[in-house]
């Protein structure tokens, strides 16, 4: 009887089914949605940015401030120095509660710039405005600006959303004055969704030598907590203000990038009608190609299964990437390492854990 070795065949590159994906996927995308055809072929016709340069980023509990900057290469410092979280709101109303409540310890001033118009010139509530005693815990901090949109004629197309996006972004460097900002301190630069762990905040406040500019790299979950899809969010970023050199930005400035800095929940809302209003208001509104992308049922659905909701392809560099990326968001059971006020209130924040897919119209 002859024994023989058993031994793991050589890996098989699978040219051929990738091909009748690609094919199959192609084939759809003409039939439905011509944009996405670039997405498709994007690793073809793009190239992806340079690679970030990453900062470790050490972190346990019951470890000293001392030891913490110490182990980066940065100094401890005697007095804290103050933090300035400069965010432009839409409606994010529950992720803002979560924010303020995680970085209210760290934070010296919370500035926050909401528009009467969305991105894509639709009249809006000042939703922020309309419920400040929902955030009076942070009375004292608050720096709030309301920026006068430019509303939308009836019958007239959309101006650039980015435009009116980047108009909104040069006003809050006024906004950051007003609310006393001065050279040496660090100013927090994210969308309200972009939110940085407390250990992340408590860096700029007691360490010094942290680079003058620098992005945070967050791990990025959609719909909720529950469908964690990577760690490729990047523009939330840090800053140690200059008055000369500073602006207020949401796009990259800089190669350096602290891992793991804090968590991205896109397209979080409690109530269906907020992602409706995300959805026709924001600068990717031309996203939305068919009526039936605002469907109430449609949504739902897709939350819970972790689908798309405009239908499109990963935007990815490879095809590798892209293929790999391509269907649902797989769930996830766990809530370790979430913002402690998020699980403090667990019951008020079902929808944003695991098991609470089920939205409110």
């Amino acid at each position: 009887m002859t024994i023989r070795s058993l031994r793991k065949p050589p890996p098989v590159k699978l040219v051929f089914p990738t091909l009748i994906i690609l094919f199959l996927t192609c084939l759809l995308c003409i039939l439905t949605n011509f944009q996405t055809i670039s997405y498709l072929f994007r690793p073809l016709w793009d190239k992806p940015p340079p690679p970030f340069k990453r900062i470790p980023h050490y972190y346990a509990e019951n470890v000293s401030m001392g030891h913490l900057c110490e182990l980066h290469g940065w100094t401890p410092r005697l007095e804290p120095r103050r933090v300035f979280d400069a965010i432009i709101f839409s409606n994010e109303l529950d992720l803002l509660e979560v924010r303020w409540r995680e970085l209210e310890p760290y934070v010296s001033k919370f500035v926050i710039l909401e528009s009467n118009t969305t991105f894509t010139g639709i009249p809006k509530p000042l939703f922020f405005d309309s419920n400040k005693e929902r955030f009076a815990f942070a009375e004292g901090k608050i720096v709030h600006g309301v920026f006068p949109g430019k509303k939308r004629s009836t019958g007239q197309p959309y101006e650039d959303p980015f435009l009116l996006e980047g108009q909104q972004r040069v006003a809050m460097n006024w906004l950051l004055r007003e609310a006393g900002v001065s050279d040496g301190d660090a100013v927090i630069m994210s969308d309200a969704d972009e939110i940085p762990s407390p250990h992340t905040v408590k860096f700029l406040q007691w360490c010094d030598g942290i680079p003058d500019v620098m992005h945070l790299e967050m791990r990025e979950y959609m719909y909720s907590f529950e469908f964690p899809v990577d760690y490729s969010s990047w523009r939330a970023s840090v800053h140690i203000y200059s008055r000369k050199w500073t602006q207020y930005r949401h796009s990259r400035q800089t190669d350096l990038i602290l891992s793991d800095a804090g968590w991205h929940c896109s397209f979080c809302f409690r109530r269906l009608n907020e992602f409706v209003f995300k959805m026709k208001g924001y600068s990717h509104a031309d996203r939305v190609k068919r009526k039936e992308f605002l469907d109430y049922q449609r949504i739902q659905k897709h939350i819970c299964k972790g689908y798309d909701l405009f239908d499109m392809l990963p935007e990815k560099y490879s095809f590798q990437e892209l293929i790999s990326k391509i269907g649902p968001i797989p769930p996830s059971a766990s809530a370790v390492h979430l913002p402690a006020f998020l699980i403090q209130n667990a019951a008020r924040f079902r929808f944003l854990l695991p098991g609470g897919c089920l939205r409110e119209p």
